[in-house]
C-alpha cells in the first residue's frame, strides 16, 4: 500500500510541475531543445502528464524482475582495458562527487531537488545543462544527478547518474562504461490514462503506468491511452564512495529503494 500511495504522489504532483522542471527531471532524454517545443509538444510528453513521475516512481521501487516496463544493457565478456577503465570512471566520478558532499553546494552549482517534499529513500538532485550535455558524450565531472538519502533536515550523498540519449546503441553505451562492468537501464512501454480517468492509475492491479498490466501501444490504444516507447534516455548509477565493485555498481540499488 505504501508504494502505491507514494507511485499516486509522485504522479500527480508531477502533473501541477511547469515546463522548466520536466526539462530537469532525471534522465530526461533532451533530443529536441526544450526551446523548440510548442505548448501542443509539451501537453503530450510524459512529464506533463505524469510519465516522468511515473518513471521516477519505478526507480524507487520493485522491478528487479524486469518486466515488460524495463530493459537493461546485456552483461557482456569482460575484455581485456574494461577494468582499468571501469576503475577510472569511479576514481572521476567520486573525485566530482567530492565537492557536492555538502547539498547546499550542489544546489548553489545548479543541481535541482526532484520532488523534495515527497519522501523518498534516494533523492535526485538533476542539473539541467548536464543532461543536455549528456547526450553527446559521457563527462565524468558532470554528472546528470547526484544521489543522496534525506538524514533529518541534511542529506547525505551516496552516488552519481550519469545518461544518454534515448537512442543510444548499446555499443555507444559500452564505449561510455564497458557494458561488462555496468547495466544501463530504461524506462519502457509507457501507457498513460486519458486526462479524465487519471484515477485508474491508483487502483489496485492498474492497467495503466509503469507498473500497469499494459505494455503494448496496441494495449494502449484500445484502453484510450497514451502511449510512450520509452521515457527519459539511459541511466546508470555509480556509487563511488563504496569499496566493492558489486556495490559501487550495484543494479539492486539502483531499484530497490522501497525496501
Amino acid at each position: 500500500m505504501r508504494i502505491a500511495f507514494l507511485c499516486t504522489v509522485v504522479l500527480f504532483s508531477f502533473v501541477a510541475l511547469g515546463q522548466k522542471q520536466m526539462a530537469e527531471m532525471p534522465g530526461m532524454d533532451m533530443s529536441t531543445p526544450p526551446a523548440s517545443k510548442t505548448a501542443g509538444d509539451m501537453q503530450d510528453m510524459p512529464g506533463m502528464n505524469g510519465g516522468n513521475a511515473m518513471a521516477m516512481h519505478s526507480m524507487e521501487s520493485h522491478h528487479m524482475d524486469m518486466g515488460p516496463h524495463m530493459k537493461m544493457t546485456s552483461m557482456r565478456e569482460l575484455k581485456p582495458g574494461d577494468q582499468e577503465k571501469a576503475d577510472q570512471m569511479v576514481q572521476a566520478s567520486r573525485a566530482a562527487a567530492e565537492k557536492y558532499k555538502d547539498y547546499k553546494v550542489a544546489l548553489a552549482d545548479g543541481y535541482k531537488i526532484f520532488l523534495p517534499n515527497v519522501p523518498q529513500k534516494q533523492y535526485h538532485f538533476t542539473k539541467y545543462r548536464n543532461a543536455f550535455r549528456a547526450r553527446n558524450h559521457l563527462d565524468p565531472s558532470r554528472p546528470t544527478s547526484l544521489l543522496y538519502e534525506k538524514q533529518g533536515d541534511d542529506y547525505k550523498l551516496i552516488g552519481v547518474m550519469y545518461t544518454a540519449k534515448k537512442g543510444a546503441s548499446e555499443d555507444e553505451l559500452n564505449s561510455r562504461i564497458p557494458l561488462s562492468i555496468a547495466q544501463w537501464h530504461a524506462h519502457v512501454n509507457l501507457c498513460m490514462p486519458p486526462r479524465d480517468r487519471r484515477q485508474e492509475a491508483m487502483q489496485p492491479n492498474a492497467k495503466f503506468g509503469l507498473r500497469g498490466s499494459i505494455a503494448t501501444k496496441e494495449e494502449c490504444d484500445a484502453a484510450g491511452g497514451k502511449f510512450y516507447p520509452q521515457v527519459f534516455g539511459w541511466m546508470v548509477h555509480v556509487y563511488p564512495f563504496e569499496q566493492q565493485p558489486e556495490d559501487i555498481w550495484s543494479v539492486e540499488r539502483q531499484h530497490n529503494h522501497m525496501d
